[in-house]
């Protein structure tokens, strides 16, 4: 468990690491103008985003490539929780995506014929680790990680200290269900609550059904004889009531009845960032929205899912990504190079790294531009004092949407009714779900 641990912290830390014209002839006295002419286009760029956070930013660069060079580049974004079936659409047409994710090795199990094969290419060469390459059956090297992130519970230093407490306070799950049970009980007093909504429509459930949920997957397989490097056909749920303390904390301790999570429509982000709770579930994608809302890193930091596990002092967050480009090599030679050249030119130049990484929160490129992302900071200093990250297990869930489809269904009805019994078929949601969703893929 210690070297898998090691291995663990050493990917962690790996990171922390136009031609002009000639002027035409004027009259004395006048000033010539300079003729720019840009280049002819030669291929175009679609890129199919997955990140709805970054669309702003993302258009924004688009809109600078095409400046430069002519190449026009254009960025559709997924609606949160929809990128699967979005994907599936658009590449069945004609003007299919030349750019889009494949995020994990199920993704390469769907995707990989359409992947074109990145190896010795100039964005793949500009990588500074191998750790976030994803391989077919046959050697093909069929998507790249584009930014490397990490999650766990964001907290309000300020409110905190409103209430009584500081971050030292809190080390395990034991102490982080005393503080907010008593911010909770006193929310009417401080003018604040523990936990901002935890609503369970497509745009929010995914954090519990895809990420909370990382720590049964995490330290299940910590416990497995060997580390997980594939899909595995069956999980024994063995760290299930771990993530019913979490979950059951989050809800129970909000200014929003579990009841009506079903319903969705919440805003946990401005709840949290208007100073109505001190903890926030997310990850350090969320820096530069809290930022624009008037937020700093001063008063904001990001602990880890305590859930009860032994030893979890030396927990820290959960550090991976699921963003990784591919290239459609369905697409004509002219708008695959356009597009390994526009991904190219994406990590290499300053300007558009900067903007990209300011979104993103790093990029693991050798010259892409230093990220500035208080999270991931954080996340760097818990591993260089000695704590263990959780690396995203979760990457794994076989036939995703229809799994988490089932989960979100099986949570609903807990949180209506919060019995044994109806917590039974949340663990069977995700324990039976799994084996079963893995069998409807693999047969």
């Amino acid at each position: 468990m210690k070297k898998y641990f090691a291995l663990l912290l050493a990917v962690v830390m790996a990171f922390s690491m136009a031609a002009c014209a000639a002027p035409a002839e004027e009259p004395a006295g006048e000033v010539a103008e300079e003729v720019v002419e840009k280049p002819a286009a030669a291929g175009s760029v679609y890129w199919l985003n997955f990140k709805p956070e970054s669309d702003a930013a993302l258009q924004e660069l688009a809109a600078m490539y095409t400046e430069e060079t002519g190449v026009p580049v254009t960025v559709v974004t997924a609606a949160s929780g929809t990128y699967n079936e979005t994907l599936t659409a658009e590449m069945d047409k004609s003007d299919a995506p030349t750019m889009f994710v494949v995020g994990n090795a199920a993704a390469v199990d769907t995707w990989g014929e359409y992947c074109y094969d990145l190896t010795g290419t100039p964005i793949a060469e500009e990588l500074n680790t191998d750790a976030y390459m994803l391989y077919d059956d046959e050697g093909k090297l069929c998507s790249i990680g584009y930014c490397y992130e990490c999650y766990g519970i964001i907290t309000n230093k300020a409110l905190l200290e409103k209430a009584g407490y500081t971050i030292e306070d809190i080390t395990n799950f034991e102490s982080l269900k005393t503080v907010a049970e008593d911010i909770h009980a006193r929310a009417d007093e401080l003018g604040f609550d523990a936990f901002t909504s935890a609503g369970m429509d497509g745009s929010s459930s995914w954090r519990f059904t895809g990420h909370l949920i990382n720590l049964e997957y995490y330290y299940e397989s910590v416990d497995a004889p060997e580390a997980w490097t594939e899909c595995p056909a069956s999980i024994t749920g063995a760290y299930m009531d771990n993530y019913k303390n979490l979950w059951d904390l989050m809800i129970n301790n909000s200014a929003v009845n579990p009841a009506d999570l079903a319903n969705g429509g919440f805003d946990a982000n401005a709840e949290f960032a208007n100073g109505e709770a001190v903890f926030y579930s997310q990850g350090n994608w969320e820096w530069a929205s809290l930022q624009e809302k008037g937020m700093n890193a001063e008063e904001l930091t990001m602990i880890p899912y305590y859930c009860g596990v032994e030893g979890e002092e030396m927990a820290g967050l959960n550090c991976g990504t699921e963003n990784y480009w591919a290239v459609n090599s369905e697409a004509s030679e002219e708008d695959i190079q356009a597009t390994l050249d526009f991904m190219y030119w994406l990590v290499t130049d300053a300007e558009a790294s900067r903007i990209a990484v300011d979104s993103f929160g790093v990029m693991p490129y050798t010259n892409a531009a230093t990220s500035t992302n208080p999270f991931l900071a954080i996340a760097n200093e818990y591993a260089a004092n000695g704590r263990y990250s959780m690396w995203w297990a979760t990457n794994y869930q076989p036939n995703v949407d229809a799994y988490r489809a089932t989960v979100v269904s099986a949570l609903n009805q807990y949180d209506a009714d919060q019995t044994d019994a109806n917590w039974e078929q949340v663990v069977t949601a995700f324990v039976d779900g799994w084996a079963a969703q893995y069998a409807a893929v693999n047969g």
